[in-house]
């Protein structure tokens, strides 16, 4: 064979294998498709219905901790941090200005907590596993009428223990709750909740899922309500 003739024959031999390379190439990235595709459905389709939804503040789910009559014409929501100074001054508004709200208002409690709080997870999950027994709203006082106590030690732990000996918690069921991924997921779908609805520092209150200025006494409280109840009316 002539060098002219095996030179030609050897850049028809690469041209073929460089077909054959090419059509491998789009084989595996075909099968690839076929395979990741549903692996990447499925990822999105847990995303979507695992876990608690995250709502808007006017929106109750299940999940949801609520304080007064489901039928209340007014839905006060208040995205907080429980090592919040401010968000405990705002927990004590409510709790003064309740009396006289509590006929036509239901309070709703989102967490909310903050990076530069060091506890305020963990006592979010402390609040949270205490709902799993039906006592959040007894861990939710004692979170916020101790904070100055737990929220300056090195170890919190030791106080959250002892709030829920004092309300009677199971604690061995209390410890597996605490890392579960489902408290987990509320907390974090709560938070999410807020940022999507313009939460940007705790406290946050919302009325009738409206944000609303925090009120800086019981009776200006009282008053927000009764704007809602007159705006109600008005509408109707």
């Amino acid at each position: 064979m002539s060098t002219k003739a095996e030179k030609k024959q050897i850049k028809e031999a690469k041209q073929v294998a460089a077909k054959r390379k090419e059509k491998l190439k789009t084989l595996l990235i075909r099968l690839g498709t076929v395979i990741i595709a549903p692996i990447v459905l499925f990822v999105f389709w847990q995303g979507l219905f695992s876990g608690p939804p995250t709502l808007p503040p006017d929106v109750i789910s299940d999940a949801d901790h609520v304080f007064g009559s489901d039928d209340a014409k007014v839905t006060i929501t208040v995205y907080a941090d429980f090592q919040c100074p401010a968000c405990l001054t705002e927990s004590d508004v409510i709790r003064r200005a309740w009396s006289r709200i509590s006929d036509d208002a239901r309070l709703i409690y989102r967490h909310f907590p903050l990076d530069t709080h060091r506890f305020s997870f963990q006592a979010a999950r402390y609040a949270e596993a205490a709902g799993k027994q039906g006592r959040f709203w007894e861990m939710h006082d004692l979170l916020f009428g101790n904070q100055v106590l737990w929220s300056t030690i090195d170890d919190a732990s030791q106080f959250f223990d002892e709030y829920a000996q004092q309300i009677g918690l199971n604690m061995e069921q209390l410890q597996s709750d605490l890392d579960s991924a489902e408290i987990r997921g509320k907390i974090n779908a709560d938070q999410q909740s807020g940022i999507r609805a313009g939460v940007r520092s705790t406290p946050a209150m919302f009325i009738n899922g409206r944000l609303a200025p925090n009120p800086q006494s019981p009776a200006r409280l009282v008053e927000m309500v009764r704007e809602a109840l007159d705006k109600q009316a008005g509408a109707a």
